[in-house]
């Protein structure tokens, strides 16, 4: 029924997915170097626990283990490089393999007694930042379960000097419930945070993007504002001549070439009345004040127009009780644009309107016998040039017709119907009730 773009789904997709690819790739790589900072403090811990304060550690066991943290993370390194996307549950998977390597440097150096326990809560800080919730929750569960397991299973340290002390079970406790209190602020508020913070970058992006287009919609507007001022002395002047010729002898006694210029007469004053269209669409009304109808008159009178002037059939029916409402002229050419994509998508065939309306909210819907909407055009609903008829500059009418509603408080969605395609518009009459009568309304 519309244009279509002529990128292909597979291009669209890739699009769509890139920037979350691109950030789940760096957040690989900021892992990355997390980790080779931890194998450096936990070398660095060790040879200064080992040969400065003279605590005897495991050392073989937990080189051990720092020797395949380092292994793991060069793989990972190596990974990144790969053009496979970088999914959530890989970045999971990594912080377990931390987890599981952190628990183990704790079981060999005191467990529970090791004020380095703590360290867990920066596991679970990394995967709120970085992972989907339940994935925050499956890392708050697992180190949670470490360190319960560290308060039964543990290498004590060896302190010299010191006799090795117990710790009661009263104080275990505590720090256990100290601990999961922790990881579950952590992870609720942290998660909140982030998430707030996406959804205002993703709010800044929109409002760019409607920033964008009306920029583009003003551009658009001051052009065809200027052609319509150009275009209407050269279409007066061909109206003056085809008034001459009518009247010529020559052309009077002739039905057919009467016939031709009454068409040309018809045709010219139709540009004209476009011209005009796009001159009050302006703001250059010329003194004229909104015009106060119904619902009834304005759809029948776009309906019968747009017959009229395209010649074609139009099947149309309306549904609701006859309220006042201010005529407006873009709302007009909106659903006009929209009948035309659907003539043009099924030439010969027959569009469909259809109103209806209760007190509050106005449905208009247009439908067509085309071959539907391509996948990539309903994911890119709106955006300019998206033409598949090769001619440049097409494909604008209905990026206008969706901020033409959207600036009217509604909405367009678009979507295939069994052997066609259909457009839905949907706006509060309360954004085109006269002012009295709204307010009413609104009671």
């Amino acid at each position: 029924m519309l244009n279509h773009p002529p990128e292909s789904p597979s291009a669209l997709a890739e699009a769509g997915q890139a920037p979350e690819r691109l950030a789940h790739r760096r957040n690989l790589l900021q892992l990355v170097d997390l980790r080779w900072l931890a194998v450096a403090g936990q070398l660095l811990t060790m040879m200064a626990a080992q040969y400065l304060l003279d605590v005897r550690l495991p050392l073989r066991e937990m080189l051990t283990l720092l020797v395949a943290l380092a292994l793991f993370n060069a793989a990972s390194w190596l990974r990144s490089l790969l053009s496979v996307p970088v999914t959530n549950a890989e970045l999971f998977a990594g912080l377990l393999v931390d987890v599981a390597v952190l628990t183990g440097q704790l079981y060999f150096a005191g467990g529970v007694t090791n004020p380095f326990i703590f360290i867990y809560l920066l596991q679970v800080a990394v995967a709120s930042v970085l992972l989907r919730p339940r994935y925050v929750w499956a890392l708050v569960s697992a180190t949670t379960l470490a360190f319960v397991a560290l308060t039964q299973w543990y290498r004590p340290l060896d302190l010299p000097g010191l006799r090795q002390v117990a710790l009661s079970s009263d104080y275990v406790g505590g720090l256990l419930v100290c601990f999961a209190l922790d990881a579950t602020l952590f992870a609720i508020f942290i998660v909140r945070i982030t998430r707030n913070l996406r959804r205002r970058d993703e709010a800044l992006a929109r409002l760019r993007q409607r920033a964008a287009e009306e920029e583009h919609i003003v551009r658009m507007g001051l052009l065809a504002s200027g052609a319509a001022h150009e275009l209407g002395t050269p279409l007066a002047t061909l109206s003056v001549i085809l008034g001459d010729w009518s009247r010529m002898a020559p052309f009077a006694g002739e039905p057919e070439l009467r016939e031709e210029i009454e068409e040309m007469q018809r045709q010219i004053a139709r540009c004209k009345a476009i011209v005009a269209g796009i001159l009050t669409s302006a703001g250059e009304t010329r003194g004229e004040a909104p015009v106060e109808t119904t619902l009834y008159a304005f759809l029948d009178e776009l309906a019968g127009e747009w017959r009229r002037t395209r010649g074609a059939v139009l099947d149309y029916r309306r549904d609701g009780p006859d309220l006042p409402i201010i005529s407006d002229t873009a709302l007009a050419q909106m659903i006009g644009n929209i009948l035309d994509n659907a003539l043009e998508a099924a030439p010969g065939r027959v569009p469909r309107l259809r109103a209806s309306w209760d007190e509050d909210t106005l449905v208009v819907g247009v439908t067509d016998n085309g071959p539907g909407f391509a996948p990539e055009m309903l994911e890119r609903l709106g955006t300019p040039y998206q033409s598949s008829k090769g001619t440049p500059g097409r494909g604008l009418g209905l990026f206008l017709a969706v901020n033409v509603a959207r600036t009217l408080g509604g909405h367009i969605a678009a979507h295939n119907v069994e052997g066609g395609a259909e457009v839905t518009i949907t706006l509060p009459l309360a954004a085109l009730m006269p002012q009295e009568d709204a307010k009413d309304n609104g009671r």
